[in-house]
């Protein structure tokens, strides 16, 4: 099979197929085993897939990688690495040299372990945690859709393509991502399954025995079965994958793991571990390639590199479709995400209004309230919960929900599905186009735990909605009251966590997550009222500082009292217990503790002050250390809650302005 592309003369023989793909299985080799680790396995099995995509589908252009209409290919068994990265170097990306190849899996190298968003050229996310990359892909293939729906197909109209293993489709978060991706009939998207039927153990019947195929087509998608590598096979399901849009595809393609390794191919050996000098030169002798390390011939290469400028044109056609487009200004603001600049002005004189009127209302409300004024003032906010819609209080009046075949709306219905809405805000963040949010209680943070990571270490602006915040939801019980849940996700570097004590603070956190732009936030919410605090207008931003004084002592402060949250009104309480028997208290709110630590220390110094201080917080100690010190005391949680009203639970776990006075007696005395 001829896949060359450059005009040759008659007396050069072609370059073939296999010519194509042994490039990468030898590059890949080379790699694992110059760095002695690594995963041989998977490039070596996909190569033919990959090449047959690479070569004749995907439309891309190395000299323009963030072309906004390209496809996205999303390699979600991460640990194959070398497979994409030999690709970018065939293909020609500026910054995938030879000598990076050498280099793979060192420090400072772009070639990373696994791919890394940001690291090199044309990574379009972050994956080696299986299944992230399957279900970050559903985001891309949303926001095409839903860009799609708005510019037409002039401006957007790409495919998103994934290689997937066995294990990216065991884990839990691939049922929640197809299901999502087939209801919304999500008719771009084509994942290519690596069935190699090995797993790290052994083979995968140790594990499962589940019929993928009519998995996948029970959840709406469409599904085919090929030899993954027979080029002509696999280039007549894409082709037939890329004709019929309907709804998304699997395409099965049985491969053997390590193909060409002769006496470790079709073995778990070949997974996760160098081939070993002496099966590297019995694997080149079974492919014929009798080339040195990290050799690619010119012919081979420059047909490859040929291939690599196969989408310059269509991209150079888009841009002039682009600069005569009436919508070019609202569609380049859109794809950078770039926030109107009235925007803060308009939060700005919201929190006046608020201080004002100082309602009382929970911070969950109070966060549907800001969303009301932010999502008329921009519509790059796309919005959604797993089914709490009207437990989180997410959508806002003129937001039509996403449905399938219909993506004019800006309200995504996730379902029962945390972690998959996670990595779909992931891969929406991740195209451009949308700053999403999305909501569910606290406590099902652990549920969304893989992918809120995941948005911290690429610096996608995702917010996280989380309400329900502490034992203050009631008589839910313990199973849906947050305790470890703050610490859990103040110790993830990159992440914004805000817990704000009223309806000011919420809106002024809900400006800083959008204006954070390489950092995800999340919001910390309550279901009880809370009164509001801040009641002298001012256009200070005083959350985007992380702490401030709320209310100064009324002399020499004898102690400081530091809360976040619902609490904070209960240390304004005790604050004014303590004047009434002569001791003057601060009391310091905190939204946002990762914010804090970015201020000078001076600025810390002077809101800490040097008196003794008590932390208040209706979750676990974990992290309050460091701002009460050695003679601080702390108010919270020692363990899981209970059953009961939140008025009950706040007296039966003392967490009250009582127990806040009676502590700062036995500091002072």
């Amino acid at each position: 099979m001829n896949l060359q592309t450059q005009t040759k003369s008659a007396a050069e023989a072609p370059v073939l197929h296999k010519d194509m793909a042994n490039a990468i299985r030898a590059l890949a080799m080379d790699a694992v085993e110059a760095a002695k680790s690594g995963h041989p396995g998977l490039p070596m099995g996909m190569a033919d897939v990959a090449t047959v995509l690479f070569t004749r589908f995907i439309k891309l252009d190395p000299d323009a990688p963030a072309w906004p209409d390209r496809d996205r290919f999303v390699l979600s068994a991460g640990h194959g690495s070398m497979l994409q990265y030999a690709l970018h170097h065939l293909l020609g990306y500026q910054d995938m040299s030879l000598e990076e190849l050498k280099r793979f899996r060192q420090l400072g190298a772009r070639t990373a372990g696994h791919p890394e968003f940001g690291h090199a050229l044309g990574i379009e996310t972050t994956t080696g945690p299986l299944g992230q990359g399957l279900s970050t892909a559903v985001g891309m293939a949303l926001a095409e859709r839903l860009l799609n729906q708005r510019y037409g197909d002039a401006l957007v109209d790409h495919h998103t393509y994934v290689i997937a293993g066995d294990g990216c489709l065991m884990e839990g978060i691939s049922h929640e991502a197809i299901d999502l991706a087939g209801h919304l009939k999500l008719g771009k998207l084509i994942v290519l399954w690596d069935d190699n039927a090995i797993s790290i153990d052994g083979p995968t019947s140790l594990a499962t025995s589940t019929d993928q195929l009519r998995r996948f087509a029970a959840a709406g998608w469409n599904v085919a079965q090929v030899d993954g590598h027979d080029a002509e096979a696999v280039t007549g399901a894409i082709a037939a994958a890329r004709a019929r849009s309907d709804k998304p595809w699997l395409i099965a393609c049985k491969t053997i793991i390590g193909y060409g390794a002769p006496n470790k191919q079709g073995r778990e050996s070949v997974h996760g571990a160098p081939l070993g000098a002496d099966e590297v030169k019995a694997a080149r002798a079974q492919l014929g390639w009798p080339h040195e390390p990290f050799v690619v011939p010119p012919a081979v290469l420059s047909t490859w590199r040929a291939a690599g400028g196969r989408g310059a044109a269509a991209r150079v056609a888009w841009e002039a479709r682009l600069a005569a487009s009436p919508q070019r200004s609202r569609f380049e603001a859109q794809i950078r995400t770039e926030l109107p600049a009235e925007l803060a002005a308009k939060v700005a004189a919201y929190t006046r209004e608020l201080a004002q009127q100082a309602p009382k209302v929970a911070s969950r409300k109070a966060s549907e309230m800001a969303l009301a004024v932010i999502n008329a003032a921009t519509d790059l906010t796309l919005g959604g919960s797993a089914d709490l819609t009207h437990s989180n209080l997410t959508i806002t009046k003129g937001l039509a929900a996403v449905r399938p075949g219909d993506f004019a709306g800006r309200y995504i219905h996730y379902g029962v599905r945390e972690h998959g809405m996670a990595a779909a805000m992931n891969g929406i963040a991740l195209h451009g186009g949308f700053i999403p949010y999305g909501g569910t209680f606290l406590a099902f943070a652990d549920y969304a735990r893989g992918a809120i990571r995941l948005s911290a270490l690429m610096g996608q602006r995702v917010v996280y909605v989380m309400t329900h915040d502490s034992i203050g939801l009631g008589e839910d019980g313990p199973t849906h009251q947050p305790i470890e849940h703050l610490a859990m996700l103040r110790a993830t570097p990159n992440l914004y966590v805000m817990r704000p004590a009223d309806a000011v603070e919420t809106a002024e956190c809900w400006l800083l997550a959008l204006q954070a732009a390489h950092t995800p936030s999340v919001l910390v919410l309550s279901r009880q009222a809370l009164p509001t605090l801040r009641t002298v207008p001012g256009d200070a931003n005083l959350s985007g500082r992380g702490a401030y004084v709320l209310r100064e002592a009324a002399g020499r402060r004898d102690v400081t009292l530091l809360a976040t949250g619902s609490e904070v009104a209960i240390a304004v309480a005790a604050a004014e217990a303590l004047l009434k028997e002569g001791i003057n208290a601060a009391v310091v709110s905190m939204p946002c503790w990762e914010l804090f630590e970015a201020q000078d220390d001076a600025y810390r110094r002077a809101v800490l002050g040097q008196a003794p201080r008590i932390g208040v917080e209706a979750a676990a100690r974990l992290g309050w250390d460091r701002w009460i010190g050695e003679r601080g005391r702390f108010i919270g949680m020692n363990g899981f809650g209970a059953s009961a009203p939140a008025e009950d639970l706040y007296r039966h776990f003392g967490i009250t302005a009582e127990a806040i006075t009676a502590a700062a007696r036995t500091l002072l005395g």
